[in-house]
C-alpha cells in the first residue's frame, strides 16, 4: 500500500516512471499499472488454479464432500479430516491444496437446505403500535393505592406514552 503511494506521489511531481521503477525496485510495468488502477492496495487474483496432484483425486474429494455434508452435524468430518481420508485413499498434495479446493467446491454448490434470511420490520408512521397493562402501587394523597398503567409504544418512532388508570375497565380518552 505504501509503495502505491510513493509511485503516485513521485509521478505526482514529474518523475518518469523509469525513474520511479529504478529508485522503488519494482518494474516499469509494475509502476504503469498502479498509476493506471485506481486501486489504493496491491491485489493479486490466479486466473486458473492448476491442480497437478490433485487432479486424479477431484471425483473422491467431491464425493467425499458430498458424503461428509450428509452426515449429522456432530459426525461431520473438517477439512483435516476430509484431507486424511483423501490421504489414505493415495493422494500426495499437500493440506493447503484440499482446504482452497473445498472451499471453492462449497461455493459452487447450490444451498441443500432452508436459507436463514432476516427480514427487517418496517412501520408506517401511526401504522402500529403495542400494548399492555401493568400493576403498579403508588402513594395518591398519603394513600398507598393500586392503579392500572396502560404502556404504549409507537412501532414507527419508538416513541413510548404511559398513562395511569385506577381501573383497567375505564374507557381511555382519545
Amino acid at each position: 500500500m505504501e509503495t502505491i503511494a510513493r509511485i503516485r506521489r513521485e509521478h505526482a511531481k514529474g518523475k518518469s516512471i523509469r525513474a520511479i521503477a529504478r529508485s522503488l525496485k519494482v518494474s516499469r510495468e509494475t509502476v504503469t499499472k498502479y498509476l493506471r488502477s485506481g486501486e489504493t492496495a496491491p491485489r493479486y487474483e490466479r486466473q486458473h488454479q492448476p491442480l497437478p496432484k490433485l487432479a486424479g483425486f477431484q471425483e473422491e474429494l467431491e464425493r467425499l464432500i458430498t458424503e461428509n455434508e450428509r452426515r449429522p452435524a456432530r459426525d461431520r468430518l473438517d477439512y483435516l479430516g476430509l484431507f486424511g481420508r483423501l490421504k489414505d485413499a493415495g493422494f500426495q498434495g499437500g493440506y493447503d491444496t484440499v482446504r482452497r479446493y473445498i472451499k471453492r467446491f462449497k461455493q459452487r454448490q447450490p444451498p441443500s437446505g432452508p436459507v436463514n434470511a432476516y427480514v427487517p420490520l418496517t412501520f408506517a408512521p401511526a401504522e402500529a403500535y403495542q400494548f399492555d397493562w401493568a400493576e403498579e402501587w403508588i402513594i395518591l394523597d398519603g394513600v398507598t393505592t393500586k392503579v392500572q398503567v396502560a404502556h404504549a409504544r409507537l412501532c414507527h418512532s419508538r416513541m413510548p406514552f404511559v398513562a395511569v388508570y385506577p381501573r383497567q375497565t375505564q374507557e381511555q380518552p382519545c
